[in-house]
């Protein structure tokens, strides 16, 4: 080692200092081969996972403020739901609420001439059923009884209102026999809606149902 330092004391003083920038230069290049450009990558490499886990935190704080939303979503539907289910009765309930709707126009005085269920009409989860109604008394009575049918919890439609004739007793006012048609509704079951399905698919391929 002091013979190698001698003999570099003894060179020219150009070649000395030829000899420093050339070590220095070594000496940099080793350090950005084995020291610098390892660390560059290594800090990249967490960057690029701090990236990601900043991502991933996002995405879950978006989730997380979702699902609040999902949830009061979800309970606004099952809550319309319920207030669907409890204005549509099911097929159980129906000879109830037509026997409801009779005694209805029965306590408004009328006199129920006629109260006549005609066949259901089938949509896709649901029934309608409509009651033909020819009821005899006033004009008061008849509306009386018409807004008692309009405030049921359940819901019931009346159209193809008519006057069929009218006579007028001795003391007592203008009595009318009036139609019309009353339409309620009801859910269909499980086994009826598959059955719809089934009549829908057979029809599609041009069989009978």
């Amino acid at each position: 080692m002091n013979e190698l330092l001698e003999r570099i004391f003894e060179l020219p003083p150009r070649q000395r200092v030829l000899l420093l920038v050339g070590g220095l230069a070594a000496l940099f290049l080793a350090f950005v081969y084995f020291i610098y450009w390892p660390g560059s990558a290594a800090i990249a490499q967490k960057e690029q996972k701090r990236d990601a886990l900043r991502q991933e935190r996002d995405r879950k704080a978006g989730l997380v403020a979702n699902l609040d939303r999902a949830r009061a979503e979800v309970a606004k539907l099952n809550g319309d739901l319920g207030s669907a289910i409890a204005q549509l009765p099911d097929t159980k309930e129906i000879p109830d609420l037509l026997s409801n709707i009779s005694s209805l126009g029965r306590e408004s005085g009328l006199d129920i001439i006629q109260f006549k269920q005609r066949p259901e009409q089938f949509e896709d989860f649901y029934a309608a059923v409509p009651v033909d109604i020819l009821v005899r008394g006033t004009y008061n009575q008849v509306t009386t009884f018409f807004d008692k049918v309009s405030r049921m919890a359940r819901i019931v439609n009346v159209t193809n209102v008519g006057i069929k004739n009218m006579a007028q007793p001795q003391n007592e006012g203008v009595i009318l026999d009036t139609s019309c048609a009353a339409v309620t509704f009801r859910f269909l079951d499980e086994a009826e809606r598959a059955e719809r399905e089934r009549i829908a698919k057979q029809k599609e391929k041009g069989g009978k149902p």
